[in-house]
């Protein structure tokens, strides 16, 4: 990378910027092509949840997780954005092969031993790459097998070195599988699908955690006094406007994205749900929130700012994102949902820990205020 930008910017000052001086500029697709294109290549930055499966491995996670993530998403974006501001302006864009961009713009411009140089530097970032697949996965596996969504087999570990071999060993049988038969651009499409998803699961998450966490949840059958009867209506309005939240979205979102659409239809459905949004994203803020440090799932470490305001624009932005990865990408990775909900249904559902704390919970009999 540091490669591509030191001399990609040597010629670029020696050649005077050539891909800049074509119709469009640095966006000659405007910002829809943009944004399209971002949401193809968002793969790139997902490297970085690796650092929170790290969590048990790591002495201070409180402290060290959120600078490591904060540090690393800083570096990648500040590098990533250098390298496309270099190589889109060595060389008009029609020119560039879109399998070999950088290669590209070198042999363009008379420098054919650097083909070499980002040839063997794409492929010692493999390991990279590898790394950033192989380790949260097989982490992730291992939980869920504790927690009984997933058979027992992947949850033994290494007694020496306290790695999960196991998960570790499918995923990558998995994952080399995948990448033999399937075409790398599609599953750039499904991996950018799975992490936005994830992404914006998270921030609708951080909404209801900081509004309505499940440890203060408050069961109707005991409201009896007029705290807890506000209590409650705080919880329901909150969780109200979270929905209401995320189908102002994606109402404005697809709006904004259905091209084949009358202007007209365009125009209500962006009305429609941006007022949606904007009117329920005004009510949420005006709702209470808890502390943060009592939340579920809170140990008094990082919490995220600019609550709700950010996690809002997170969640527009990626569903904006997630619609313009196009039918084919949703067609391949509706087939992974589906065996992942077929593995819930016929196994996690019976086997999981809540699933077993809540039949003995029914076979006990519930709670009454006398009994507790």
């Amino acid at each position: 990378m540091l490669f591509v930008i030191i001399a990609g910017g040597y010629l670029g000052f020696k050649t005077g910027w050539q891909g800049y001086s074509v119709k469009g500029g640095y966006f000659p697709k405007g910002i829809n092509g943009v944004l399209s294109g971002s949401a193809t290549v968002f793969f790139s930055y997902i490297g970085f949840d690796a650092i929170a499966c790290t969590a048990e491995e790591v002495k201070n996670p409180k402290r060290d997780l959120p600078w490591g993530i904060g540090l690393t998403l800083s570096l990648c974006c500040a590098i990533y954005m250098m390298v496309s501001v270099v190589i889109v302006g060595l060389v008009p864009y029609p020119v560039m092969d879109p399998d070999t961009p950088i290669s590209t713009a070198f042999i363009e411009n008379g420098m054919h031993w650097a083909m070499y140089v980002v040839s063997t530097g794409a492929i010692l970032s493999l390991c990279a790459s590898l790394l950033g697949a192989i380790l949260p996965q097989p982490r992730i596996m291992m939980a869920m097998a504790r927690d009984g969504l997933l058979p027992s087999y992947f949850e033994a570990v290494n007694q020496t070195t306290q790695v999960p071999v196991r998960s570790t060993v499918w995923t990558g049988v998995f994952a080399a599988a995948l990448a033999f038969f399937m075409d790398v651009s599609q599953l750039a499409g499904m991996v950018s699908v799975g992490t936005l998803l994830a992404f914006t699961m998270v921030a609708v998450s951080i909404l209801v955690l900081r509004y309505a966490p499940p440890d203060e949840a408050t069961d109707p059958v005991f409201l009896q006094d007029q705290t807890e009867i506000k209590e409650y209506e705080r919880r329901r309005k909150a969780i109200s406007n979270i929905v209401l939240i995320c189908f102002g979205s994606l109402i404005l979102t697809s709006g904004a994205s259905a091209r084949f659409l009358p202007v007209y239809l365009q125009y209500i459905a962006c009305i429609v749900g941006g007022l949606l949004l904007l009117c329920s994203s005004v009510l949420l803020s005006h709702i209470d929130q808890y502390n943060g440090q009592s939340n579920f799932g809170n140990s008094g470490g990082f919490l995220c700012p600019f609550v709700p305001w950010l996690p809002i624009l997170c969640i527009t932005v990626n569903i904006y994102l997630l619609i313009n990865l196009g039918l084919g990408t949703w067609l391949r990775v509706s087939v992974w949902l589906l065996a992942g909900i077929l593995i819930y249904i016929f196994y996690g559902n019976a086997h999981s820990k809540a699933a077993k704390e809540g039949r003995a919970y029914t076979q006990i009999g519930s709670p009454t205020r006398e009994t507790i």
